[in-house]
């Protein structure tokens, strides 16, 4: 994957220029750049994030990229828009792409991949031990955060497969929904203060020493810990804890160089929001931290805005016309026009109301490039889909990040 080119995302913070509007997404530009290896599509849930995540994918991969998505959003829609029965941890290739690129679509299974963790790290004997150790069970399939972690385990090895063996040139992830689709960002250092916490240094202490050096404050502890949770609880713990010493500190080095990965130019974050007011307070927190952590960010695609109803016609101006028509005897079609003009009055100040907000957000964010892409008549389920939803994101309808001027100024 090459990460050096002169065409590079935006970056909140310092890389951007201070005081000037970012205006539209360019999305082709962002996918055709071969400097962008890596783009992540972050946001809350219920916002089309992962039918944006495979809508660019698929676009990346017609343009001619080499492109894997990554999935970790448990509502598995992904499988059904790519025509896949079941994604896995393992890329499954994807029929019926046109162009000369190739694309590869997989799942995160939380469990396999830190199972893969400790068979790469362990010897077999010993791998054996942690996964049958009832505390790795818990740990590796629903302790909260491990999603996270694993998800950084997943990113690495697989950019790192694709540097080595030239298999992608852009990985492309899906985030959880709502705030905790950035909690991998925090993944290295929640897991090295847990690894460095006292009660965990506590429990490696017999493997860490030799028993000369066990005070007797310490097996005071050890027994006082027996007699609350049981002789083979205990052991079973200091088992797992002392994996977590040996096993995984590979893991901690190996999350450190991903968490750069995703700093550096060829990573791209894009934040998912709806036209909804709850939505993009949430964008703005992605924008916000992302902004902190100094993470490249290419821009917000407003997802599902309501389309321009045809015709000039005010909101105020069809209200009254249709209200004439009701007063009025009129022909017998009358109140079929009068309430067609009220669904035009209501659609026209749907639009108007979805643009303010995006204005709002522009206002505090001008430096945020914006795609705005208009609401479908029905789901997405297929490829084709996903072709018009791509379609629609390079197009980029509505129009740019910044206040809109209007015809008076």
């Amino acid at each position: 994957m090459s990460r050096s080119s002169a065409h590079r995302p935006s970056r909140v913070g310092p890389a951007t220029s201070p005081g000037r509007p970012a205006g539209r997404l360019d999305v082709d530009a962002l996918l055709d750049d071969p400097a962008t290896s890596i783009i992540v599509c972050c946001g809350s849930g219920g916002v089309g994030k992962t039918t944006t995540s495979a809508a660019l994918a698929l676009r990346a991969a017609e343009r001619g990229r080499k492109v894997v998505v990554l999935t970790i959003d448990p509502a598995r829609r992904l499988a059904q828009s790519m025509g896949i029965e079941e994604l896995d941890n393992t890329p499954r290739p994807v029929v019926g792409v046109t162009g000369s690129g190739k694309l590869d679509a997989m799942m995160l299974d939380m469990k396999r991949t830190f199972d893969e963790v400790v068979l790469s790290q362990a010897s077999p004997e010993k791998a054996q031990q942690i996964l049958a150790n009832p505390f790795y069970v818990a740990l590796s399939s629903s302790f909260a955060g491990t999603q996270e972690y694993m998800a950084m385990e997943k990113l690495g090895q697989l950019y790192r497969d694709a540097k080595a063996a030239g298999s992608y040139d852009l990985i492309v992830v899906d985030t959880p929904p709502s705030r905790s689709a950035l909690d991998f960002l925090d993944a290295p250092e929640r897991l090295s203060s847990f690894l460095d916490g006292r009660f965990v240094r506590l429990l490696m202490a017999p493997a860490r020493g030799p028993a000369k050096l066990m005070t007797a404050g310490f097996t005071l502890i050890t027994n006082a810990l027996t007699r609350i949770l049981g002789a083979q609880f205990l052991k079973d713990l200091q088992t797992f804890v002392t994996a977590l010493d040996t096993v995984f500190g590979g893991f901690r080095q190996r999350a450190q160089q991903t968490y750069s990965l995703l700093k550096a130019d060829g990573t791209a974050f894009l934040v998912v929001a709806a036209p909804e007011a709850d939505a993009l307070r949430e964008a703005e927190y992605f924008v916000e931290r992302l902004s902190e952590d100094a993470m490249p960010l290419a821009g917000l695609v407003v997802n599902r805005a309501s389309p321009e109803p045809a015709g000039a016609l005010s909101a105020d101006e069809a209200m009254a016309a249709a209200e004439r028509l009701r007063r009025g005897e009129g022909s017998p079609t009358a109140p079929l026009t009068a309430g067609l003009l009220r669904l035009h009055a209501d659609r026209v100040r749907m639009v108007e109301r979805e643009r303010t907000l995006r204005d709002r957000f522009a206002t505090a964010h001008p430096q945020v490039a914006t795609a705005v892409v208009p609401a479908l008549a029905g789901d997405v389920h297929d490829l084709a889909g996903l072709r018009r939803v791509g379609e629609l994101l390079a197009a980029s309808a509505g129009e740019p990040a910044g206040p809109r001027l209007t015809p008076e100024g």
